[in-house]
């Protein structure tokens, strides 16, 4: 009896995971199959040109906020149509900085505007609430700490906006630093595939997609109609986007259009971002699917929706799969394992090439090189199941926890080449339980390949190497960067080649 409910719980697990992952071959076929938006030619240029606000929120981040502030400075774009507000909640020495930058760039005619909060409430919705009732602009873009706008941004962005429905245009994230780690470099392929074939195929396909929190230009109007910037969960771009778009709003994703950025160098750092992102999206989940589905929307528009705001539920499903992988391996031996395998496999190879396809066909879609990038992918699939333990906790707290808690940000670093360093740098965060618990479950798997290789069960060993290593991997490089010191082999250039 036990040895089939842990068989039956098993398969449906897998079954589950399966389902996502022909999804993905699904969003591959609407990309393929239906064409970009169309750009808009010279007649559709906006006349006059509309005032624009340019926020940048700001909360402890002294190593970035120069090269930000100058960026957006340089923006092509009338100086008399042109508001940038440095929206300051930091607590270090970023004010001091951010308030030089202000005031030199302000001495050189830009109109631009230092504000600070001493009460963080909202966080970054908080922040963007506070611009919003100061701005002067009709449209307003915005730019997180970590970017880096290309001075054309405005200029290929705003011609959209002669559509009088479109209430949000989003640019892809580019990636200053991808090069330096095999941690940055799984990182841009991840959200390269995100932003090619989530954003590209919902958008080609007249179905929801979000607003990334930063690279994107709003109309002002929509954010008011939409009920404005709400801060109960911890991802307010999500919830936004859906409130606009439920009220008719239409968005446009611009491929071609990107937008640098500095990707986190930092295993802490990468981990509390992507808990952030599945917290705040089941919060999202809780709260605006119900209104989705009882919208009258089209089908394909509720299905789409359904499939973003529950992706996050296949964390707590990967780990009952690693729980269950090696119970699952020792009865399927006891029982006959040869026929098992028939239906093991498949499903698992519909759970995992999926993925496989869907970051490969990202690669080719944006790479001349694509090809030399496909031998991350496999690391890839190994730091995604690391991350389960870490995004399991987000969705506990997403589900159960009404209030959205501290916001925790992402620290960065102005780490642009191979051969920046971070170490000894400020905004350091720390975990301990978490880690350890990755450990020991990548020891569980390292005793799952043992235990394959002694009973020759060779099937299972990708799939449990690549458990192996993405535990063992997220686990052991978030202690080393914690308590290595300036010794942490871990942190260099191992994909700078």
């Amino acid at each position: 009896m036990l040895e089939t409910s842990v068989l039956a719980t098993y398969f449906f697990v897998l079954c589950i995971l399966a389902l996502y992952g022909w999804h993905r071959y699904f969003l591959i076929y609407l990309y393929r199959k239906h064409p970009p938006p169309s750009v808009p030619g010279p007649e559709s240029l906006l006349d006059p040109l509309p005032r624009v606000t340019v926020q940048l929120p700001l909360y402890n981040e002294m190593y970035v906020v120069d090269r930000l502030v100058d960026a957006v400075c340089a923006l092509e774009y009338p100086r008399d149509r042109l508001e940038i507000q440095v929206l300051d909640d930091s607590t270090d020495e970023t004010r001091d900085i951010a308030e030089l930058a202000v005031r030199r760039h302000a001495a050189q005619g830009m109109n631009i505007k230092y504000l600070h909060r001493t009460n963080r409430t909202g966080f970054k919705a908080g922040a963007l609430e506070v611009g919003l009732e100061r701005a002067e602009g009709d449209l307003v873009a915005i730019f997180d700490a970590d970017f880096v706008p290309l001075p054309d941004f405005l200029q290929r962005t705003l011609s959209h906006f002669a559509d009088p429905n479109v209430g949000m245009v989003q640019a892809r994230w580019g990636h200053i630093n991808a090069d330096y780690s095999l941690l940055t470099r799984v990182q841009a392929i991840m959200l390269d595939g995100h932003f090619v074939l989530e954003h590209g195929s919902r958008n080609r396909w007249g179905c929801f997609f979000n607003f990334n929190g930063t690279a994107g230009v709003w109309r002002r109007a929509t954010i008011e109609d939409a009920g404005g910037w709400q801060h109960d969960t911890l991802t307010e771009d999500l919830d936004l986007s859906y409130r606009a778009q439920l009220r008719g709003w239409r968005f446009v994703f611009l491929e071609d259009v990107v937008a640098p950025a500095e990707l986190p160098v930092e295993m802490n750092g990468f981990k509390s971002q992507q808990h952030r992102w599945a917290k705040g999206s089941v919060q999202n989940c809780r709260k605006l699917l119900p209104r989705v589905l009882a919208a009258d929307l089209p089908f394909k528009v509720k299905l789409e929706a359904f499939m973003h705001l529950t992706a996050n539920f296949n964390y707590p499903l990967m780990v009952v799969l690693c729980i269950l992988m090696f119970p699952a391996m020792y009865v399927r031996y006891n029982m006959g394992w040869h026929e098992m395998m028939l239906i093991d496999v498949p499903l698992f190879l519909a759970a995992t090439a999926s993925i496989v396809s869907f970051y490969t066909f990202s690669q080719r879609q944006l790479y001349t090189d694509w090809r030399t990038r496909l031998k991350y992918v496999p690391f890839l699939l190994s730091i995604g199941i690391g991350l389960s333990i870490n995004n399991v906790r987000a969705v506990v707290e997403g589900l159960f926890d009404k209030e959205s808690g501290e916001f925790t940000r992402t620290p960065k670093y102005g780490v642009e080449r191979t051969t920046d360093d971070w170490i000894g740098k400020k905004y350091h965060q720390n975990m301990l339980v978490q880690p350890a618990l990755e450990v020991v479950l990548g020891l569980y798997f390292t005793a799952a390949v043992f235990y394959a290789l002694a009973n020759q069960i060779y099937g299972t060993l990708p799939f449990l190497l690549l458990f192996q290593f993405g535990y063992l991997y997220t686990g052991l490089l978030s202690l080393v960067q914690q308590f290595g010191g300036d010794d942490m082999p871990l942190t260099t250039q191992v994909a700078g080649e």
